[in-house]
C-alpha cells in the first residue's frame, strides 16, 4: 500500500509564503511524475505544478513566477514553495504521484492540506 502525506498548509496573509511537502511511503519501486493540484470551493480541481523524475517542471499560468516545485527522489518527497501568495490561491492542495510498487503502477493522491490566504 502506498500513502502520500502532505504537510505545510496554513493561514497566511497576502504576499506571504508557504512551503508544502508531500512524502510517499510504502512498497515503492519507483515514482514517475509528481504534482500538486488544488481545489477551491465550488471549483474543479486544477493542476498547479508537476515535475518529472528527471526534474522537468510544468506550471499553471496563474502561479508561474511565484511557485516552485521540486523533489527529492531519495526521500520520495515533492515540495511546493509558494511565494507572493494571493487570496485567489486559497484552496485545498493535493499531492499526486504515479507510483510503481512491487506489483503494479498506480496513481495516488494525498489527503489534502488547506491553504488560506487572507487579504
Amino acid at each position: 500500500q502506498v500513502r502520500l502525506v502532505e504537510s505545510g498548509g496554513g493561514l497566511v496573509q497576502a504576499g506571504g509564503s508557504l512551503r508544502l511537502s508531500c512524502a510517499a511511503s510504502g512498497s515503492i519501486f519507483s515514482i514517475n511524475d509528481m504534482g500538486w493540484y488544488r481545489q477551491a470551493p465550488g471549483k474543479q480541481r486544477e493542476l498547479v505544478a508537476s515535475i518529472t523524475r528527471g526534474g522537468s517542471t510544468n506550471y499553471a499560468d496563474s502561479v508561474k513566477g511565484r511557485f516552485t516545485i521540486s523533489r527529492d527522489n531519495a526521500k520520495n518527497t515533492v515540495y511546493l514553495q509558494m511565494n507572493s501568495l494571493k487570496p485567489e490561491d486559497t484552496a485545498v492542495y493535493y499531492c499526486n504521484a504515479g507510483v510503481r510498487d512491487t506489483y503494479a503502477y498506480g496513481n495516488y493522491w494525498g489527503q489534502g492540506t488547506q491553504v488560506t490566504v487572507s487579504s
